[in-house]
């Protein structure tokens, strides 16, 4: 959409009409909040009580209605529409429609809300490395990952903050909004999430390449070949296991691996229809996943668990390409949310983004909730450990901290008997929360020499 406004500004007018799944997304303030995030510059209107959507007679999301000049609908699509065909479509219209005399181009005069300046901006997702005394930041907005020590006094920042593409150093590399990263010893790897590429950063010598993915947003959802012959969609998280890169491929609705031994991509799970069936990796369906950690089954053997967002639910993929299956600890459907806590079926959560393994326990950012729950694999059971559930800023006790929209989670694991500390994203705080399981306290990451 954004390309689409940019090649034709005097002549198309977007209004965004935000019609929502989940309660969280109905605020208003959550909407400007959701608008800075994604950086929109149209206006929107929050339709929280579905009055233009029943207007419209709207089934799906997203929805596209034409209107033209006059104010009457010509056309409707549900679903995503590739560029190609929507800029075809789009210079048709402006051809016919100059040709009769109806375009206005003048300027509409619109201003978009001011966004505050802020140390980091949207963090996405965050990665500790205790032993390392290092902590690796998605710094979303800002396009650039910041390295800090774990205390938050930075260390180097990855990319030049520029909204681009390309490999370089430190200084001229540059993100499209990079969210989940993996650390493989001096190696990090950075799923950069609206460039649709997978890269790598060398730590020991301060560089930044291309590992798989084109830069154009891929919906081929059989693809495999040579990485940086692929496209992908919306990489939003990975993880490691043996030699293996497993990526959240939030955009087409699958898991993905990708060989760090040959560079070769392909889907690991999951149709790329969206909904929540469970069975053979092949034919099961996902709902943009966007968290993905390794773990141990209840039989001790190395699996998947994913934090599969529009379910609402935390699932789990075998490792074996072949005889692996998806199963889901907890959740039901696309349509059951909300924020309980208890066992199997009767918990419910709220559109969970961030997900980590600790010690035979899951811990998940439960994102709309507000909160940080943890999950036990072996009896599918959901307890609460940190936030009220209230939208705020607040640090102390565990329970009683609030945070908003929190989207990544990150143990800090360290040795000589030190408690293990758990750092999170808060996203749409622009900050990093640190939580101290034993002292019953979360606290807000002071980040010091950063600009």
């Amino acid at each position: 959409m954004r390309k689409m406004e940019e090649k034709y500004a005097d002549e198309l007018v977007v209004i965004g009409v935000h019609s929502a799944k989940f309660p969280n997304e109905k605020y208003a303030d959550n909407v400007l909040l959701a608008a800075q995030r994604y950086e929109l510059k149209h206006p929107i209107v929050n339709d929280a009580e579905f009055e233009v959507w029943r207007q419209y007679a709207c089934r799906a999301w997203p929805t596209l209605m034409f209107v033209d000049p006059e104010g009457k609908v010509i056309g409707k699509h549900e679903g995503e529409l590739p560029y190609e065909a929507f800029d075809d479509l789009i210079g048709r219209m402006v051809t016919e429609f100059d040709e009769q005399g109806l375009i206005d181009r003048r300027d509409l005069g619109l201003t978009p809300e001011a966004v505050e300046e802020s140390m980091l901006a949207f963090p996405g997702k965050v990665l500790a490395d205790g032993l390392g005394n290092r902590l690796f930041i998605a710094d979303t907005n800002h396009n650039r990952i910041v390295i800090t020590d774990l205390d938050g006094q930075t260390q180097a920042v990855v990319g030049s903050g520029a909204e681009d593409f390309a490999d370089g150093d430190y200084a001229g590399a540059a993100f499209n909004h990079p969210q989940g990263m993996e650390l493989v010893g001096d190696t990090l790897y950075v799923a950069d999430t609206e460039n649709h590429a997978i890269r790598r950063v060398n730590l020991a010598v301060g560089t930044v390449d291309t590992i798989a993915g084109t830069g154009q947003q891929g919906h081929d959802r059989r693809a495999s070949g040579p990485g940086t012959q692929i496209a992908l969609s919306s990489p939003w998280d990975l993880t490691h296991h043996e030699g293996t890169l497993y990526i959240a491929m939030a955009g087409i609705h699958q898991l993905w691996r990708l060989s760090l031994a040959d560079g070769a991509v392909c889907p690991h799970a999951g149709t790329g229809g969206e909904n929540i069936d469970n069975g053979p990796l092949a034919q099961a369906t996902l709902a943009q996943p966007s968290g993905i950690v390794v773990g141990n089954d209840r039989g001790g053997v190395p699996i998947l668990y994913f934090a599969d967002s529009e379910t609402s639910s935390v699932r789990s993929a075998g490792i074996d390409p072949v005889a692996g299956r998806v199963a889901t600890l907890v959740g039901i459907d696309l349509f059951a949310f909300g924020d309980r806590d208890g066992v199997e079926h009767n918990v419910r959560l709220q559109h969970p983004i961030g997900i980590e393994w600790h010690q035979g326990e899951l811990f998940i950012a439960d994102t709309y909730n507000h909160k940080i729950k943890k999950v036990l694999p072996i009896t599918r059971s959901v307890q609460t450990v940190l936030g009220s559930g209230a939208m705020g800023l607040h640090d102390g006790a565990g329970r009683l901290a609030t945070f908003s929209e929190p989207s990544g989670l990150s143990f800090a694991v360290f040795e000589n008997g030190r408690q293990p500390l758990l750092y999170i994203a808060d996203t749409n705080n622009h900050a990093i929360r640190v939580a101290d399981f034993e002292a019953d306290e979360v606290r807000t990451l002071e980040i010091t020499g950063l600009s």
